[in-house]
């Protein structure tokens, strides 16, 4: 997660020179030919049943293709600091998810930590100031309040994919090894995103894309498309889902922390507050109990 909220904030340049569905079909193309290797069935892997099949679509359908689709619309309809407080609720939406699901207990403490996750989110979301580009002509402040509520609710559908890929993922774990599923929810990712990219890719200039946009683009595609995927699976197999969830507060912390030490924006003492909140919340998921 930690790294998820790093390339997030390196990303902008990208966002800026590619367009999104092309930049998303380029990084699951790179992805893919990262993990060719990573396809072959191992010896000691039982075939696939059905329901693995349908799963494995599913957590790229969702935590990939239909996340993406969400939160890039959602946030251009809607003002960040109402995205940030609404993705505030990954945490506990994983815990309820894994409890419904998955039939995970949820131990008094990881609710604890859920809570401080979601406190520590909101309070780096309302320290922003970022705020929807104000708007010339009073007709235009009507329809973009009009699509407010649009996009909050996209914005919503996000934080239900992420939770039900954290969900599918644990379930994922006892039938496939972290690195299979990495390559295949990839795959099925490139598979979606192609009519699209390749639509986009007929008519675009590479040529007037800088060197260095390339070589971050490289990184972009093998961080979000290998090693975070391949880090998250295998924390997985050893962690309930539910507790895993709470670990997703290092996401808007960390793009925080890139965006002051990379990109020189300032930290408040609000943001300050964040983090130290959000971290008693990962204490909390992550120390030892009494037996």
């Amino acid at each position: 997660m930690s790294l998820v909220g790093s390339y997030v904030a390196l990303s902008k340049p990208l966002a800026a020179a590619l367009p999104v569905f092309l930049l998303a079909w380029l990084r699951f193309g790179i992805g893919a030919l990262a993990m060719l290797r990573w396809l072959k069935k191992p010896a000691s892997e039982p075939p696939m049943t059905t329901a693995t099949r349908k799963l494995v679509f599913l957590e790229s359908f969702l935590g990939n293709f239909l996340f993406s689709i969400c939160m890039l619309f959602g946030v251009s309809m809607t003002s960040a600091v109402s995205a940030g407080v609404i993705m505030a609720a990954i945490p506990a939406t994983v815990a309820l998810m894994s409890w419904a699901f998955l039939r995970e207990r949820i131990a008094p403490r990881v609710w604890g930590a859920v809570a401080c996750a979601a406190l520590g989110i909101g309070l780096l979301a309302l320290s922003k100031s970022e705020h929807a580009a104000p708007v010339a002509s009073s007709l235009g402040a009507d329809m973009a309040s009009s699509k407010a509520w649009l996009g909050n609710l996209l914005v919503l559908g996000a934080v239900l994919c992420e939770a039900a890929y954290a969900v599918i993922g644990k379930k994922l774990t006892g039938a496939l090894g972290p690195k299979r599923i990495s390559s295949l929810i990839n795959l099925w990712g490139f598979a979606l995103m192609t009519p699209m990219g390749l639509y986009l890719a007929l008519d675009f200039d590479f040529g007037a894309v800088a060197a260095g946009t390339w070589l971050l683009l490289v990184f972009y595609a093998l961080a979000a498309s290998v090693w975070t995927v391949w880090l998250w699976m295998t924390g997985l197999k050893g962690v309930p889902a539910s507790q895993a969830g709470v670990f997703t507060v290092m996401l808007p912390v960390s793009a925080a922390l890139v965006g002051v030490v990379v990109l020189g924006e300032a930290l408040s003492g609000a943001q300050m507050l964040a983090f130290a909140v959000a971290l008693v919340g990962v204490l909390l998921a992550t120390l030892p109990g009494r037996r």
